[in-house]
């Protein structure tokens, strides 16, 4: 079954308002939806890689009246170069989901490696890749992409993750802190506990890395033989919302004066009594200020 875009939909994936499609569509042409009955538009997949393309030119500064001009083609290929060459971050993001819809490895690397060569590559996980992870997130919601696509553009982003985590190393000085990092128990979102473990590598940190999906007897049980400074862990579907009060005093009670920091989906919400010694990372500023102040 082909995807079935609102004008909500393609606002939510492009970033272009509402009216202003309308008035695009109007004006230049640039979209040609389906209409109900009732005259309510419905978008294809073409259409959405359509806007994508245009968002990325105009965001660059080309005028809609100029990109309605070209001939897709024209379009297509000036999009590659203002992704690549111009590196404009809400671009790249754009020039991504196109490269995930189509399957597109090679333009995926080519928008990374441009993107690290030129700011580095944890400002690119920062400014470009989560963003683009939290526009995924979007696209789940709207039923836009399957989980292929998903495990498509995730596995690409592990395996740079691991090869710059596999390039850090720094001698252990006075102010070295060990980190237990670890996702609890049927959690499998591991890209941003990668990202912690890289940087806190770069900045000269140890790091016990645990993984995905650990269960809480294994936790308790490494925690038992490996001191640690920071017991850290991400939980953005795990644990359930019914047992996360629970998991987070049986945290408390297995590590008692234990330094803990939890971060993720399943914690911005919470409100819930928290134990003493649990400190809540709410999002990735938060994060990454706590990383500095180790």
């Amino acid at each position: 079954m082909k995807p079935n875009y609102s004008i909500r939909d393609l606002e939510h994936l492009s970033g272009i308002k509402a009216h202003t499609i309308r008035m695009w569509e109007q004006r230049y042409g640039i979209l040609s939806p389906n209409r109900s009955s009732t005259n309510i538009r419905s978008y294809s997949d073409e259409d959405l890689k359509a806007l994508l393309n245009i968002a990325v030119l105009n965001r660059q500064g080309v005028r809609i009246s100029q990109i309605a001009g070209m001939s897709p083609r024209e379009i297509e290929a000036n999009v590659e170069q203002a992704a690549i060459v111009e590196g404009i971050p809400e671009g790249q993001v754009d020039a991504l989901v196109l490269s995930m819809i189509d399957l597109d490895e090679d333009r995926f690397e080519k928008i990374v490696n441009t993107s690290t060569l030129r700011i580095g590559f944890e400002e690119t996980m920062r400014h470009v890749v989560f963003p683009f992870l939290s526009r995924i997130g979007v696209m789940w919601q709207t039923g836009s992409i399957t989980p292929a696509h998903e495990h498509f553009v995730t596995c690409l982003i592990r395996q740079k993750l691991i090869v710059a985590i596999d390039g850090q190393y720094a001698k252990p000085s006075a102010e070295t802190k060990v980190l237990m990092l670890y996702l609890p128990e049927g959690e499998w979102h591991e890209i941003s506990l990668l990202f912690w473990h890289y940087a806190l590598k770069k900045r000269g940190h140890r790091v016990i890395y645990l993984g995905a999906s650990v269960p809480f007897s294994d936790l308790v049980s490494v925690g038992k033989v490996r001191d640690f400074d920071w017991l850290c862990m991400i939980g953005t579907t795990q644990p359930s919302v019914s047992d996360l009060e629970s998991y987070l005093h049986r945290l408390g009670d297995a590590f008692p004066g234990r330094n803990i920091a939890v971060s993720g989906a399943r914690f911005r919400d919470f409100h819930g009594r928290m134990p003493t010694g649990i400190r809540v990372l709410d999002g990735e500023e938060s994060m990454m200020a706590f990383i500095e102040s180790l």
